[in-house]
């Protein structure tokens, strides 16, 4: 299944408050759930910089990780983008592939 990378960011009013950020980060993976459940999170960090978070997951298809984009814009994200990634093994091999 395709691998997708969404970076987050939150307004500063949700980031200042702990509990609320808790409480809008459980309603949100409820939603996403309900609306995907075919997705598969791998993996989820909280981030210095420009993004406040980055998750990673599988999704059948870019259509499915729209959905995910545009439910976390609506569950408090002020950015969220969804890029799709590949892993490192199969790069190499994409690329083998190539030589042939």
């Amino acid at each position: 299944m395709p691998q997708f990378v969404l970076m987050t960011k939150l307004s500063p009013d949700l980031m200042a408050d702990p509990r609320g950020r808790r409480a809008v980060g459980k309603e949100w993976l409820k939603t996403v759930s309900h609306h995907c459940p075919e997705v598969k999170w791998l993996a989820h960090y909280a981030l210095l910089g420009r993004y406040d978070f980055m998750d990673i997951y599988e999704a059948p298809d870019a259509l499915t990780a729209h959905k995910v984009s545009h439910l976390s814009r609506a569950e408090g994200a002020v950015e969220a983008e969804s890029w799709q990634a590949m892993p490192w093994d199969r790069y190499i091999e994409m690329l083998a592939e190539l030589e042939e």
